[in-house]
């Protein structure tokens, strides 16, 4: 799996705008497939930051309907990252 595929996208929500707070701490909604290692590498590779810890989980699809019809919406899997002690958020989370 190449470096770009594991992170999809950084996670802005409230929660995460908090936990953000400390300085150290990022979320992204990762590759289902990915384990801490690939998270950790792609990271420390696209961002050039030393990471310290990973923790990832698994949020499950939620059931939709549309009228008489329902559907399931995929699962996907997100990552606590924490950086190392004087390591900088990238660029554009800065502000976010």
């Amino acid at each position: 799996m190449k470096l770009t595929e594991v992170i999809r996208r950084p996670l802005i929500t409230e929660k995460t705008t908090v936990i953000r707070e400390d300085g150290r701490t990022l979320c992204f909604q990762v590759a289902t497939d990915a384990n801490k290692i690939d998270i950790k590498r792609a990271v420390e590779a696209l961002f050039g930051s030393k990471v310290e810890s990973v923790r990832t989980s698994l949020a499950h699809g939620k059931f939709r309907r549309q009228g008489k019809y329902i559907g399931r919406r995929s699962d996907w899997k997100k990552a606590y990252v924490k950086l190392r002690e004087g390591q900088a958020l990238p660029d554009f989370l800065q502000g976010a």
